[in-house]
């Protein structure tokens, strides 16, 4: 497409597509799995995974995204024409649907904390985990007020979006980027520097094999996918605003670096003020909005610590939802010819509509999974998680390997590249290795499913 918008600098980019994959999982289900599951074992398995299935496949989004100008749909379509090809990316684009409608909710509940904290509101919080759950659980079952907050977080999404690739997106990445690491980096040094705060580095980062398991292993993996933003159509759509000149494997590399030092730079900023305050290390989830609300107060300036820290987890939630939404506005705005503002704004207020049936399943005012025996809320959190992205991103692995062909893929992987000495078996190797691994883990989860016990988890 002669008219498409790229991409202002090479930097803009990386920072963009680092942004979305930098999201909550970071902050809190990176250190949360690794200090519970083995701490520096975990980790060294969870990084040879993102070098071997996750490099893999943001490399190969990026490819197909800037060899063909498209978001998803028009990829798939142009580079395998009348055939079923075309379904990964429409499965691309609803995964970013479903996943977009749930996530702007939580994004309402970090804007809620970031005004509870500045407010003052933890304080009474202080040293009472208890008192801080009910008041989390009494916020999100509530009716109008989560509604309101998510109804914010998603025009601020749509906001960005509507000013387009350079003047939305990589602007304000490169406002969001740099302030989350320095955000954290604080907020880590602050934690180190308390008393007993170096246990918290001991209980992450010291390797303890005798935690891995098997079932640990399979988390590495597919926390290794999922922290990516693969399967989704975002690298493909990101990708796809990129001139011939980028490094893509270069690229890949600083998007994996970036967003693997900040899962780990959260880590540290969490446990060593948990660990340091006593506070149960092992909430997972419930450790941010639950946990951390009752340690803050307890530091010197804790209504500054806890409002640095929400601040910091609302700018990567946003960094994400951004990507996700710009994978639907690229869609109608590629294939149905819609503008930019016309697609953002339409489709960011029907995401925003069934993220608010999310919101009210979780008080059972409307829940349209009752009959599940499910929140539609975590409905569409597992429908996403565990079944949609993996299948796109085996998939899109799948269709280098078997369609489109390496030799192909090669060729547009070394556009940018000086040096040309990528050997394409080991490219076939990766790819297969990454679409074994995920149709491994979304069979563990179809067996668990049907029979209760996984093979292996």
């Amino acid at each position: 497409m002669k008219n498409r918008e790229h991409w202002g600098s090479k930097l803009g980019f990386i920072l963009a597509a680092s942004g979305s994959a930098v999201g909550i999982g970071n902050i809190w289900k990176y250190p949360h799995m690794a200090g519970q599951n083995g701490g520096a074992a975990f980790t060294l398995i969870y990084l040879l995974c993102i070098l071997v299935v996750g490099l893999s496949i943001v490399i190969t989004e990026f490819v197909i995204g800037r060899k063909t100008q498209l978001s998803p749909v028009g990829a798939f379509e142009t580079l395998a024409p009348n055939t079923a090809w075309k379904w990964v990316g429409f499965l691309g684009v609803a995964s970013a649907f479903v996943i977009l409608s749930f996530y702007g909710v939580v994004g309402g509940w970090i804007l809620k904390y970031i005004i509870v904290s500045l407010t003052g509101g933890f304080n009474v919080l202080k040293g009472d985990p208890e008192a801080a759950g009910s008041l989390f659980n009494n916020f999100i079952t509530g009716t109008w007020s989560p509604v309101l907050y998510q109804i914010i977080f998603m025009a601020v999404c749509i906001w960005v979006i509507v000013h387009g690739v350079k003047g939305g997106i990589e602007k304000w990445a490169k406002v969001m980027m740099p302030l989350i690491i320095i955000l954290l980096a604080v907020l880590a040094v602050r934690g180190i520097t308390l008393k007993g705060g170096l246990e918290g580095i001991s209980f992450l980062f010291n390797p303890r094999f005798e935690d891995l398991t098997a079932s640990a292993i399979v988390l590495a993996l597919g926390h290794a996918f999922f922290t990516l933003s693969l399967g989704m159509g975002t690298m493909v759509t990101y990708g796809s605003y990129l001139d011939r000149e980028q490094n893509l494997l270069n690229s890949a590399l600083w998007v994996i670096a970036l967003d693997t030092a900040i899962a780990m730079l959260a880590g540290v900023a969490i446990f060593t003020t948990v660990f340091a305050l006593g506070a149960n290390p092992a909430e997972g989830p419930g450790l941010i909005f639950v946990v951390l609300p009752s340690v803050f107060p307890q530091l010197a300036a804790g209504t500054l610590w806890g409002s640095l820290f929400f601040i910091l987890l609302f700018m990567a939630a946003l960094t994400s939802a951004i990507s996700i939404l710009e994978v639907v506005t690229a869609y109608f705005i590629d294939q149905k010819g819609w503008s930019r503002t016309k697609a953002t704004i339409q489709f960011g207020v029907v995401i925003t509509v069934v993220g608010v049936f999310c919101s009210l399943s979780l008080g059972g005012s409307i829940n349209l999974t009752a009959f599940m025996d499910i929140t539609f809320f975590d409905f569409m959190d597992y429908l996403s998680s565990k079944y949609m992205l993996p299948i796109g991103g085996m998939l899109t692995a799948l269709f280098v390997l078997f369609h489109w062909g390496v030799p192909n893929f090669i060729d547009e992987l070394y556009m940018g590249i000086s040096s040309k000495k990528i050997d394409s078996r080991i490219a076939v190797i990766l790819l297969l290795v990454s679409a074994m691994v995920v149709g491994f883990i979304i069979l563990n989860e179809i067996i668990a499913k049907i029979t209760g016990t996984a093979v292996i988890g």
